[in-house]
């Protein structure tokens, strides 16, 4: 008897060649949940565990392209985004999104913006096309603290002012769902802000590991797949969570800085 073919899913990011995080991970997530991932690379890198050195984004017109491709080629189920790099490219998948033909729900952005090691990743009016005409055409965005008080031009170092915030941009975005992941808030608990404004927390704790490059990626790619896979929302991002932590606790030593998680780890179970 054949296997049932998965549902196809599709993520929009830039390369990382130490796979802890962007295109390669976030195919390693799908994998891991039953989905057979298809990806077009925003940005070239120049980075290790060891953080950032380089960004190249790629050309607009060859992305463009790319995603016109796949999506010719049968029906997508969900698309995750990640890494933008460049105005022309956040406008290249604006385009995109703008003539598929798919539920917002199922679109979730991850407004990767500058990465952990502090590098710019996204330019200022690719930040504001980002926020202005991309979130619109989305269903989630899952931005950390910082993303968030990019997005929303407030202060975000607290728990009341993640969802203070939250609010904000869901008010900003009508029909947008906000994941204020929790990971540099103290406690560390994600805040799930809906368009009613309510706002969920999902307790978490903190994990003493060097296992923490790629989480975001993890947790957005994860969030996708449990929606994809018939989730209700609330559901979906205690799913999502619930996968990175057991990821980053299941994680092996990879490198000479912060390791990558163990994507696999239901298959050691």
């Amino acid at each position: 008897m054949k296997s049932p073919i998965p549902p196809v899913v599709l993520t929009i990011a830039g390369f990382d060649p130490s796979s802890g995080a962007g295109i390669t991970a976030d195919l390693k997530v799908f994998a891991a949940h039953k989905l057979y991932g298809l990806a077009a690379i925003t940005a070239l890198t120049v980075q290790s565990t060891q953080g950032v050195r380089r960004v190249e984004p790629v050309d607009p017109a060859l992305l463009a392209e790319t995603l016109s491709c796949l999506a010719d080629d049968g029906p997508i189920a969900g698309v995750k985004v990640g890494m933008l790099g460049s105005a022309g490219v956040v406008r290249a998948v604006i385009g995109f999104l703008a003539g598929l033909r798919l539920d917002r729900n199922r679109v979730v952005v991850d407004p990767v913006i500058r990465s952990s090691s502090g590098r710019a990743l996204l330019d200022p009016e690719g930040i504001h096309l980002l926020r202005e005409e991309l979130l619109p055409l989305t269903g989630w965005v899952t931005p950390n603290a910082d993303e968030l008080a990019l997005l929303t031009g407030t202060e975000v170092s607290s728990q009341v002012q993640a969802a203070n915030a939250g609010k904000r941009l869901v008010r900003a975005v009508p029909g947008l769902k906000v994941v204020a992941t929790g990971g540099h808030l103290d406690p560390p608990d994600d805040l799930l802000v809906t368009e009613d404004v309510e706002v969920q927390s999902f307790p978490g704790q903190r994990i003493e590991t060097s296992a923490t490059h790629g989480t975001g990626c993890a947790f957005s790619s994860a969030l996708l797949a449990a929606l994809v896979n018939g989730a209700g929302p609330a559901q979906a991002v205690a799913a999502a969570k619930e996968y990175v932590a057991a990821a980053m606790k299941a994680a092996y030593p990879i490198g000479k800085g912060r390791g990558p998680l163990h994507h696999f780890f239901g298959f050691d179970q």
